[in-house]
Formats: C-alpha cells, sequence, structure tokens
C-alpha cells in the first residue's frame, strides 16, 4: 500500500521560464512606437505594429522615467488629469505597452529609439558582460568606455524620421544631450536642453510647430528618482508625481493643430522590503556565487555569467534556490521564451551579452550585492523583471 506523502517528500517545482510574461515585441511593446507614429508620417521602412494609433502630422512623445501603468492607475488623486486620459470621455485613450526585458531605463530607451527589441540592439540590461573584454559593460553611465556605434550600430527612428524631412527633436535635460546612450538611442534631428520641467513643455510645444511633420521627443527623469530613493508609498514620489501631472496638462495645453501627444514610461517599478527573505545576498551566499565568474544586470533582472565549464552548475543551483520565486532560464531558454524579443531578432553579436543564466524576479523580492554594488544595494524602489507592475507602462492619448 502506498504511503501518504510527507512535508519532508515535497520537492516544489521551479517556475517555468515560458510562464513569464514576455513583452509584446511586435505588437504593443515600447520598441513599436515609434515606428507605428513615423509610419503614419510616410517615413520609409516604417511599420504601423499598433494599429489602433491613427496618423498625425505631428507627433511628440513624453517619456516619464519610472512611471508605470499599475502605479499610475493606483493614484488618481496625484494624477488627475492623466487619470482622465485613462477613458475616452475627455478626447483621450488609454492603454498599456509592454516595456522590454529588462524593465530598465537603458534597455527600454533603446527599444524606444530604434524601435528594435534589446536582442537586436544590443543593450539587454542594466550591466552586461563585454564579450569582447570579458568585463561588466554598465549600459546606462556607459562604463568602461565602449564605441556606442559599434555596440549599437542601428539608426535611431529619429534620425530616419530627419533622413525624410520630418522635424525631428529632442528636448530633455542638458545633462543628457552628449551622453552616449542619447547617441545610440535617442539621437536625430536637433537637441535642445532645458532645466526645468516647465520649459521643456514650452519648448516641446514649440518644436512641434516648427515643421508640418514633426516628431518630438521630451522626458522626465526625477519621478524614478525618488522611487528609488524614497519608494512608491512616499511622500517624495507622490509629490513628483503631482509635479509630472501638472507637465503633461500644460503641454497637452500648447499642442499645436493636427498634433497627437503620447505619454508613456521606461518601466514601473515596486517596493521591495528591506530584509534578508526579501533581499537575497549575492556577496554572503556562496551557494549563489559558486561556478559564477561575474553578476551583471540588477536586483530584480539578473544576468549571470559563468566560469567556463560550470553553466549547467550555476543553472541548477540557481534554480533549486531560487526557483519559486524567480523565473531562472539559461541563455537559449530565455531566448526561446521571447524575452529579449523573437527568437529569430537576436543578433551574434547580442547572444555574448546575455546571460549564461538569466534570473526574472516574480516575488518581491531581490539579489542584492551588497559589497560590489553598494548603492543599488540600498534602493526602496526597483524594477527589471517580467511582472505587471514592471512591464506595464501607460499610453496615454491627447490629439489636437
Amino acid at each position: 500500500m502506498a504511503q501518504p506523502a510527507s512535508a519532508w517528500d515535497h520537492h516544489p517545482q521551479p517556475l517555468a521560464p515560458a510562464s513569464a510574461p514576455a513583452p509584446e515585441y511586435g505588437t504593443g511593446s515600447l520598441a513599436d512606437l515609434l515606428p507605428t507614429l513615423a509610419a503614419g508620417m510616410a517615413v520609409p521602412g516604417m511599420t504601423a505594429a499598433i494599429p489602433e494609433l491613427t496618423a498625425a502630422d505631428r507627433n511628440c512623445v513624453f517619456l516619464i522615467d519610472g512611471l508605470g501603468w499599475e502605479q499610475l492607475r493606483a493614484h488618481p488623486d496625484e494624477a488627475p488629469f492623466m487619470t482622465s486620459l485613462l477613458a475616452s470621455s475627455r478626447g483621450g485613450t488609454g492603454r498599456p505597452l509592454t516595456a522590454a526585458f529588462p524593465a530598465t531605463t537603458a534597455t527600454s530607451l533603446a527599444s524606444v529609439g530604434t524601435g528594435r527589441p534589446p536582442g537586436a540592439h544590443g543593450l539587454p540590461g542594466y550591466t552586461v558582460r563585454n564579450p569582447d573584454t570579458g568585463a561588466l559593460m554598465n549600459q546606462l553611465r556607459w562604463q568602461p568606455w565602449t564605441s556606442p556605434g559599434v555596440w549599437q550600430p542601428y539608426p535611431t527612428v529619429f534620425q530616419l524620421a530627419h533622413e525624410a524631412g520630418v522635424h525631428a527633436a529632442q528636448v530633455s535635460s542638458p545633462s543628457f544631450e552628449n551622453t552616449p546612450l542619447t547617441k545610440v538611442a535617442l539621437s536625430g534631428g536637433t537637441f535642445h536642453g532645458r532645466l526645468s520641467g516647465e520649459d521643456r513643455m514650452d519648448l516641446a510645444a514649440e518644436q512641434l510647430a516648427a515643421g508640418d511633420r514633426s516628431l518630438v521627443y521630451t522626458y522626465y527623469a526625477e519621478l524614478d528618482g525618488a522611487g528609488h530613493r524614497f519608494g512608491l508609498d512616499s511622500d517624495n514620489w507622490r509629490g513628483q508625481l503631482m509635479y509630472v501631472d501638472r507637465l503633461v496638462q500644460r503641454l497637452a495645453e500648447q499642442l499645436p493643430p493636427n498634433t497627437a501627444l503620447y505619454v508613456t514610461a521606461d518601466h514601473g517599478m515596486i517596493d521591495v522590503p528591506f530584509d534578508e527573505q526579501h533581499r537575497i545576498d549575492f556577496d554572503e551566499d556562496w551557494e549563489l556565487r559558486a561556478g559564477v565568474a561575474l553578476l551583471g544586470g540588477e536586483g530584480r533582472a539578473r544576468h549571470v555569467y559563468a566560469v567556463p565549464g560550470a553553466e549547467n552548475d550555476v543553472l541548477t543551483c540557481w534554480r533549486e534556490v531560487l526557483g519559486e520565486q524567480f523565473w531562472v532560464a539559461s541563455r537559449d531558454e530565455a531566448i526561446a521564451a521571447g524575452w529579449f524579443g523573437r527568437p529569430d531578432q537576436i543578433e551574434q553579436r547580442v547572444y555574448g551579452r546575455l546571460g549564461d543564466v538569466v534570473a526574472a524576479a516574480r516575488d518581491d523580492v531581490l539579489i542584492i550585492a551588497s559589497q560590489r554594488e553598494p548603492k543599488e544595494s540600498a534602493m526602496v524602489g526597483n524594477h527589471g523583471s517580467l511582472t505587471p507592475a514592471e512591464q506595464l507602462v501607460p499610453l496615454l492619448e491627447v490629439r489636437s
């Protein structure tokens, strides 16, 4: 007679990589937004992948760093104007898009600007291994220096639009004008640096009116900074949301004729508690460190690079330790699951930048590295993974 199973016989099954909600590349991701708008302005080679967006002569994208769809919907009092755009009764429409994976700024901005998934543009994380040097490359701060045009060789949609006779412009903080990330992701046409949010909104409206066909991008970063430092459940974050809501309304009220304004973001965010259950310290965990040569990515989306020959052992260990809280995949499994784009879109030059093991958090947990990443490990708000709170970003539309 079969004996009843005891608690000691329980062997939890790790999360299957294919069960993760992959970004909607090609149908409803950030990478599809600019090509859709450019196609509506007759820019050659562009495809309207989001067909419900009707063509306009002038288009503006206002990207608010760190404003997820779920966070916006949870704070109607702090963002009354953007909340009003979630319904069509006031002339706007609202729907979510998915960010890229990882849901992090460098990766998403490159997808926005190039119209390509991470497996093609080649910025697949916060930090990734450079196969040519074997060292980690920080793709947000661009350290150590790497030739931008080699790392990301494709033209941006702004460049293609400018070549097609569209008035293209970026309006952002002056500090971003000459950064490598701006060059590879957002360059094309003219860059206009303005310090205050109000000045950016006013100038964006002027730039929209400067051409019969215009494509203008503007950006606000401080909401994300408040989330990282203080968390979503803070007066600082809510104050930033109230301010940026007023900026959106200011820009919307100045749109020239035949203009579509699209408000979106690069990722959402979650707060992660400061305790050992929610913050697993790689630098203090001998099991997770075994066989690992480099730890890349960020707390909720890790690229793990194994010592040559130890790839399978590292994968097995990470699954055993983390498999109920993280989707843990080999490089090829993550590619097959569509995390970085369709499998046929993953370019060979990018393949070696992806971790031998890729770990994406499902639960409210982090893999921190207190010694090698002290600043990142101390952040309250975090992002990067495939959960709706991080992946879904708003697409709000205002037309004039």
